[in-house]
């Protein structure tokens, strides 16, 4: 097959045409753009979608059963409470949850006790995002395989951009687990040598499983800073997460496969970690400097540049400079995608929407 514009931006090879990757949470903007009630007909909704605006590839329900409306709206109540008096807010067509990462754990003594790969099993049932028993490699596999093609084996077709994704590809193991209070509390003990070796130990299986899989790419996600920088120092990186990094992402790219980064905030002071580790390139959130990035990674893939910020405010003049500056780091590097790397939530403007994404199709291009 001839390689997608996907794939090549994937791969630096600069497609004429800048292919998108948008985070999406903003069904009142597919109603406004295709004139089609998104919670009374979601799947004719997103067809419509799909056929004005193929480019940013959202997921097509296969009925058309309606959608309850959301609770909460603008214009009415900003919050409601749950069973447990804690308030929710909007979020795309529901609602938000709340932060409970680790609440199992009470206390540093608890972290120093745990043992993952003791509980690699109960993974399947801690809150950890990534909810596996990863007691078994080859059952792990056999979790994966099946969303690909049999008759694949263990190669993708060649120019096509499938991937495997995985959103715990180190740092975010311990943070999932102990919660960001007691990962921060205990993460310079030298106890936490162990727990951190445990956890890689489960990543190799992982990473041994993705190989086998017929995908050309590995999307791993790690929120490593945040939109003012690292958490940890360099010290602390360097000796827990980018020796991982290479071990793991050497695995696939042993295997043909590339890795593609994932992170939030601002990831300035560990770009060149992230490409030395094997990196093929970075998404990340417009509080970093892609075009220093760029200039220093030849055709190195990157998405994340667009500002929600600016589509918040909806000024038209503001939302075309912001286009046509995307448009011209894409000129840098081969690997670039439109994105609004800060998201797009249920609450933007949808005629800002609609200008960004009209923009991009006259604009985005070589």
């Amino acid at each position: 097959m001839p390689p997608t514009d996907r794939y090549r931006a994937y791969m630096g090879l600069a497609p004429r045409r800048i292919p998108h990757w948008e985070h999406w949470s903003c069904p009142d903007a597919e109603t406004y753009l295709t004139g089609i009630d998104y919670y009374e007909h979601p799947r004719q909704c997103r067809l419509k979608m799909q056929e004005m605006y193929p480019q940013i590839t959202l997921s097509i329900p296969k009925e058309d059963t309606p959608i309850p409306r959301p609770r909460l709206d603008a214009e009415g109540q900003g919050s409601v409470a749950d069973s447990e008096g804690r308030l929710r807010v909007r979020w795309g067509a529901g609602e938000t949850n709340h932060w409970e990462w680790g609440k199992q754990f009470k206390s540093p003594e608890e972290v120093f006790a745990f043992s993952p790969l003791a509980h690699a099993a109960d993974f399947a049932r801690i809150p950890v995002v990534e909810m596996r028993d990863y007691s078994d490699e080859e059952a792990l596999y056999c979790q994966y395989r099946k969303n690909w093609p049999a008759e694949w084996g263990d190669r993708a077709p060649v120019g096509a951009h499938n991937a495997v994704s995985f959103y715990n590809t180190m740092f975010m193991w311990p943070l999932l687990t102990f919660g960001w209070d007691l990962f921060l509390e205990c993460c310079m003990d030298d106890r936490f040598e162990r727990i951190m070796d445990e956890f890689a130990e489960i990543n190799r299986r992982v990473f041994r499983v993705f190989a086998r899989l017929p995908v050309n790419f590995v999307i791993c996600h790690d929120d490593i800073v945040t939109s003012r920088g690292p958490v940890c120092s360099p010290r602390w990186m360097r000796r827990y997460i980018f020796p991982r990094y290479e071990e793991f992402w050497g695995i696939v790219k042993g295997a043909g496969k590339e890795v593609l980064f994932m992170v939030d905030g601002c990831i300035d002071a560990y770009a060149d970690d992230v490409f030395a580790c094997g990196a093929r390139g970075i998404i990340t959130e417009p509080y970093t400097d892609f075009r220093a990035i760029a200039r220093k990674h030849k055709d190195c893939f990157l998405a994340g540049e667009g500002d929600n910020r600016v589509l918040y405010r909806n000024d038209p003049a503001e939302i075309e400079a912001m286009v046509r500056r995307m448009v011209e780091t894409a000129q840098m590097t081969g690997g670039y995608m439109m994105c609004i790397g800060n998201h797009i939530p249920w609450n933007v403007p949808p005629p800002a929407i609609k200008r960004y994404l009209d923009l991009s199709a006259e604009l985005a291009h070589r």
